[in-house]
């Protein structure tokens, strides 16, 4: 078993249960990990014997353009679709925040942790 991380994929979307969340936006930061068998692609150097990080990437990118009012439920559609779309991986955790958030204070970010495991 092997880890593949992504860290920091930025993205601006409109998640939010403010309407004027869903007006103006705001700055997200995705944090990936995924754990695969990664012993094949160490010995046959081909990226269809691994999790290509360029199908991760665009899956977050994909469901964060698509509006949610928790980051739970969009963490949760991220988690979904990753173990539907690429069967190598065995487990997936997802970190999405929240960057500024609107809650009437100094706050850097707001963040869930979720995990899935097959």
């Amino acid at each position: 078993m092997g880890t593949i991380k992504i860290s920091n994929i930025r993205v601006y979307a409109y998640h939010g249960c403010l309407v004027e969340e869903g007006k103006i936006g705001s700055d997200y930061r995705i944090d990936l990990s995924v754990k695969a068998n990664l012993k094949p692609s160490a010995k046959t150097d081909q990226l269809a014997d691994t999790v290509d990080y360029v199908h991760l990437n665009r899956i977050v990118k994909e469901e964060m353009a698509v509006r949610t009012k928790l980051l739970e439920t969009v963490a949760d559609l991220i988690l979904d679709r990753i173990l539907r779309e690429i069967p190598l991986v065995n487990k997936v955790k997802i970190k999405v925040s929240k960057l500024n958030p609107p809650i009437g204070g100094n706050v850097e970010m707001v963040s869930i942790i979720m995990e899935r495991e097959r």
